[in-house]
């Protein structure tokens, strides 16, 4: 199983619509510095035939090192989770 990187995205850019590679990694970079800033910002991000971004609060708890058995106080945070749309499921079930 291979991984997407920023660098193969931006190249794939550089191919597909013409601009130069340079260009191509700053609009790349562009587009996921508003991803995050709007998540920081506490807005959901969505994109259509791709999916939905949203952020969680999670309440403090109790968990436990399963190495030790001592319990510890993991603090609260916010957490991204992604929801796919239908077409995009749809599109990884069919590429079997």
């Amino acid at each position: 199983m291979d991984t997407l990187t920023r660098s193969e995205v931006a190249e794939n850019l550089f191919q597909e619509v013409g601009l130069t590679r340079k260009d191509s990694g700053k609009i790349f970079d562009m587009i996921l510095k508003e991803i995050c800033e709007d998540l920081a910002a506490g807005n959901d991000v969505k994109l259509s035939s791709f999916g939905t971004f949203s952020l969680r609060d999670k309440k403090p708890r109790v968990g436990r090192n399963p190495k030790t058995g001592v319990e510890a106080e993991i603090s609260p945070r916010r957490v991204i989770s992604f929801k796919p749309s239908q077409a995009m499921r749809k599109a990884i079930n069919h590429k079997k």
